[in-house]
C-alpha cells in the first residue's frame, strides 16, 4: 500500500515555504530589468532588491513562468487548487471570494504526506459574502481547505488594506478590515502594523514554533503577503537591524504592539535611496513631462513597498540558517499576476495619498507588453525564484514554460506521492535540477473575461496600446523546430475567432504574429484548446453569500462540439497497466512507484473486469462517441468498497471526478456540482459536454479499496437534441478501442 509519505522518510521531505507577493511584475525584480526601454529611451531605474538577486544566484529562477490568470482569486485558485483555469469550478474572470472546490489542494495534499500546514496572509477565496467571511460563514475557510493554521485576511478587499485597523473598514459583516488568528478576531489589537511587516513576523514566530516543537515533522507555509498591491501603502519605520532568530522582524504579541515594527506614524516611511533622487527625477522628467513629480511620488512608494518584501525575504532566508533548516527547505518565491495601475480601494486619508501605480515607470512588465487584466506577457508572466540547496541546481536560469498548476505536482513529488490525477501541472523538478532534456512537457493554458482597452505606454508594441480586452484566450504550444510559441486570441466573439501566434522568447513584446507560417494552425488550434479545458454550468447558490459578483464563466467556445481524434488502426478494448498498491487520491499513473512495471494487458471492456482489492487500475484508449451532441452526459458507479475511488480524463479534460468527495457505491456525472460549496441544486448536471461523433481518448483510473475487490459501471446518453433525448444506458464494449497513434 503507499500509504502518505511512505516514498520519502520523514527527514528526507524538505520543508516547504511558497512566498506568494500580489501584483509584482516580472520587471520589478531588479536583474530583469531590461537595458532599455523599447522606444530606445533611456534605461528606466531598478529597484533595490539584493535578496532576491542572492536568492537567484543560489537557486533558479523561472524567466517563463505564468500566472494561472492576471488577477488575484482566479490565479490563487489555480495555484491551491492545483488546476488551470479551464478546469476551474467557481473561481473564475473576478469572482472575488467565492469558495474554492471542496477538493485536493496544495495543503491536503502536503498533508496527507506528513506536513505541518499553515497559511499566513491573504486568501480570499473562502466563500461567504464578498467583502466578509467568518469561520463559521466561509465554506471555504483554509482550515477547511487542508491548513492547520490560518493567520490573516480572508475577505479580498480587507485584503487591500495594508493597516488593517488605520484604513477605512472593508467588511461589513464584521465591521472592520478583519484579520483572523485562527477563529479569532484580532483587528483591534493591531495598532499601526504595516501588513508585510506583520505576516512576515508572524511567519517567523510560526516556523521558529514549528521547528522547536516538531523538528521531525516537515512543515508547508504558503506565506501570501499583499505588497506591492492595491493602495500604495508604505512602513512606518526602517527595518530592524539584522534578521533571522533574533533580529529583524519579531513577533511580539502584546495588543497595540503585536509587532515590533509597530510604532511610528502610519504610511510614513520611504527607503532613504529613493528620497530625493536625482536621477529619478531626471528620468521622469524625460519620460513623463508635466507628470514628472506624480510619477516619482509613486514609484517611491512602489519601490519601497518591493524594498520591504525584499528586507522580508532576507529575514526569513537568514532564520533558515539560524534555525539550522536552510540546507532541508525548498523556498518558492512568487506573484499572483502582473503590475496593476490601480489606486486600490481606498481613495486616501489626508497627509495620506493614494495615487495609483504607474507600471511604465520602472517598465514593471519587464521586457513585455500588458499588466494586470490581460494575457498578453506583461500581465501572465511572473517572476519566480526557487531556492532550494542539494535538491535543484544553483544559479541557474531556465527558460521552459511553466505555470502555477505545476507547484501541487512539484511538491508532491519533493514529499514522495504521486500527484493527483486532477492536477493540470507536471513536476518541475527535472527542469530545477538543470536536466530539461528530462522535463515532461506541462500544459501552460489561460482563460479570461475583462472589458476596456489596455494601456497606451510609449513602449508598448503599436498592436498592445489602447487594443481591447474582452474574452481572452492564451494556449502555449511546442513547435516542430523544439520552440515553445504562444498562441492568444482576444476579444473573442466566436469559437471561429483565428489564434495570433507567437514566439515570445524572440519577439517579447508580441508584435510580430507568424501564425502564416504555420499551415493547418489554425485548426489544429481550435482543436487543442477544446481537448485542454472545459465547460461547467456556471451556477451558484445566492444563499451561500454571494453579493456583487455574478459566476462570470460564460465562454463563446462553451458549447462548441469537441472534434474527435483521428487516431490510425485501432483495436477492441482497452489498454490496461494496473499495480498493487493504494494512494489517498486517484493519481497520474506515470507518477506511481512501480508503474514501470505494472502488470499490462487489454480488456474488452472496463465494466466487465473485477478490480483486485489494494489495486490502482488504468484503462486507456478511445470511446467512439456514435453521434454530434451538445450534452453528451457520462456516469460512473465503484463498488460500495471503502477506500475506491475514480477519475476519468477524456483528451486532456476533466470528465467525471469520483475522488475527494466520493462515497463509493454511489453514481457521479460529469456535472460541476460535486465539488463545489455553492451550486445550486437542480439547476448543475444539465449541460453535458458538447461532442462530435467519432473515437475520442479517454483515460480511467480507479483505486480499489483494500477490504475487498469491487466493480466499475459506465454508462451514457445524449441529452436533448432536437427536442430529445437518449435513455441512460451502459457504454458498450464495441464503444471502446485502442493503439493506432494520432494522425
Amino acid at each position: 500500500m503507499l500509504a502518505a509519505g511512505q516514498l520519502v522518510s520523514a527527514a528526507g521531505k524538505p520543508n516547504i515555504l511558497l512566498v506568494l507577493v500580489d501584483d509584482m511584475g516580472w520587471g520589478d525584480l531588479n536583474i530583469n530589468v531590461p537595458a532599455t526601454c523599447a522606444d530606445g529611451s533611456v534605461q528606466p531605474p531598478a529597484i533595490s532588491t539584493p535578496s532576491l538577486a542572492q536568492m537567484a544566484k543560489q537557486g533558479v529562477q523561472l524567466r517563463r513562468h505564468y500566472t494561472a490568470a492576471p488577477v488575484c482569486a482566479p490565479a490563487r485558485a489555480s495555484l491551491f487548487g492545483g488546476t488551470h483555469q479551464g478546469h476551474s469550478e467557481v473561481i473564475r474572470n473576478n469572482s472575488f471570494d467565492a469558495a474554492l472546490e471542496n477538493s485536493h489542494t496544495l495543503a491536503s495534499v502536503l498533508r496527507e504526506a506528513g506536513y505541518a500546514t499553515a497559511l499566513i496572509g491573504k486568501w480570499g477565496i473562502g466563500g461567504g459574502m464578498e467583502s466578509g467571511g467568518t469561520p463559521a460563514t466561509a465554506a471555504a475557510w483554509p482550515t477547511r481547505r487542508g491548513f492547520d493554521y490560518f493567520f490573516g485576511y480572508n475577505n479580498h478587499l480587507a485584503g487591500h488594506r495594508h493597516y488593517a485597523k488605520e484604513e477605512s473598514n472593508a467588511d461589513p459583516e464584521t465591521g472592520m478590515n478583519a484579520v483572523w488568528d485562527g477563529d479569532k478576531l484580532i483587528t483591534p489589537a493591531l495598532d499601526t502594523c504595516y501588513s508585510t511587516d506583520l505576516f512576515t513576523a508572524r511567519g517567523k514566530k510560526w516556523i521558529t514554533d514549528h521547528v522547536k516543537t516538531q523538528p521531525d515533522k516537515p512543515f508547508f507555509l504558503a506565506l501570501t503577503l499583499i505588497a506591492p498591491h492595491a493602495r500604495l501603502a508604505i512602513p512606518s519605520t526602517s527595518y530592524p537591524a539584522g534578521g533571522g532568530l533574533n533580529g529583524g522582524l519579531q513577533w511580539l504579541g502584546t495588543p497595540g504592539k503585536m509587532i515590533n515594527t509597530a510604532t511610528g506614524t502610519w504610511d510614513s516611511y520611504i527607503y532613504p535611496q529613493y528620497q530625493h533622487n536625482a536621477e529619478w527625477k531626471e528620468y521622469a522628467a524625460r519620460r513623463f513631462g508635466s507628470n514628472a513629480q506624480r510619477a516619482v511620488t509613486t514609484a517611491q512608494r512602489h519601490a519601497t513597498m518591493i524594498t520591504r518584501v525584499d528586507d522580508a525575504m532576507g529575514d526569513l532566508m537568514q532564520l533558515l540558517k539560524d534555525l539550522n533548516i536552510d540546507k532541508n527547505i525548498f523556498v518558492v518565491f512568487t506573484s499572483d499576476n502582473g503590475p496593476h495601475n490601480e489606486p486600490g480601494a481606498v481613495w486616501g486619508f489626508k497627509n495620506h495619498p493614494a495615487p495609483a501605480q504607474n507600471p511604465a515607470f520602472f517598465r514593471s512588465y519587464g521586457p513585455m507588453d500588458g499588466i494586470k487584466r490581460d494575457l498578453w506577457e506583461g500581465g501572465l508572466r511572473v517572476p519566480c525564484l526557487v531556492y532550494a540547496p542539494g535538491y535543484i541546481k544553483q544559479n541557474y536560469n531556465t527558460d521552459f514554460p511553466s505555470q502555477f498548476h505545476d507547484w501541487m505536482a512539484t511538491f508532491a513529488d519533493l514529499a514522495g506521492m504521486p500527484k493527483p490525477m486532477r492536477c493540470d501541472g507536471v513536476s518541475l523538478l527535472p527542469t530545477l535540477q538543470g536536466n530539461d532534456a528530462a522535463q515532461k512537457d506541462g500544459v501552460v493554458y489561460a482563460e479570461y473575461a475583462f472589458g476596456g482597452g489596455m494601456a497606451h505606454y510609449q513602449d508598448y508594441a503599436e498592436n498592445k496600446r489602447g487594443r481591447s480586452r474582452g474574452e481572452q484566450q492564451a494556449i502555449v504550444f511546442r513547435a516542430e523546430d523544439g520552440r515553445y510559441l504562444k498562441a492568444i486570441r482576444t476579444n473573442i466573439k466566436s469559437a471561429s475567432d483565428d489564434f495570433e501566434v507567437y514566439d515570445v522568447a524572440a519577439d517579447s513584446h508580441e508584435s510580430t504574429n507568424i501564425a502564416d507560417q504555420f499551415p493547418g494552425i489554425q485548426e489544429k488550434l481550435k482543436a487543442t484548446v477544446l481537448y485542454t479545458r472545459r465547460a461547467y454550468d456556471y451556477t451558484r447558490d445566492p444563499a451561500a453569500g454571494r453579493r456583487n459578483n455574478s459566476c462570470g464563466g460564460f465562454r463563446h467556445y462553451d458549447m462548441t462540439l469537441v472534434p474527435a481524434n483521428t487516431p490510425g488502426a485501432t483495436q477492441p478494448g482497452l489498454a490496461m497497466r494496473r499495480v498493487s498498491t493504494t494512494c489517498p487520491w486517484v493519481p497520474e499513473f506515470d507518477t506511481l512507484p512501480g508503474a514501470a512495471q505494472a502488470a499490462t494487458g487489454t480488456v474488452a471492456n472496463p465494466a466487465a473486469e473485477e478490480l483486485p482489492a489494494g489495486s490502482i487500475t488504468e484503462y486507456k484508449g478511445y470511446i467512439n462517441v456514435p453521434a454530434d451532441g451538445n450534452h453528451w452526459h457520462f456516469y460512473l458507479t465503484l463498488s460500495d468498497v471503502p477506500g475506491s475511488k475514480a477519475y476519468i480524463k477524456m483528451h486532456n479534460f476533466q470528465l467525471v471526478d469520483a475522488d475527494f468527495n466520493y462515497k463509493p457505491g454511489t453514481t457521479v456525472n460529469e456535472s460541476a456540482a460535486i465539488n463545489t460549496d455553492e451550486a445550486i441544486a437542480g439547476r448543475t448536471g444539465k449541460k453535458g459536454i458538447p461532442l462530435k461523433a467519432g473515437k475520442h481518448a479517454v483515460t480511467i483510473t480507479v483505486v480499489q479499496g483494500p477490504s475487498a475487490p469491487g466493480s466499475l459501471k459506465l454508462e451514457w446518453n445524449r441529452g436533448p437534441q432536437g427536442g430529445t433525448q437518449t435513455p441512460v444506458c451502459d457504454i458498450p464494449a464495441e464503444a471502446y478501442c485502442h493503439g493506432g497513434g494520432e494522425k
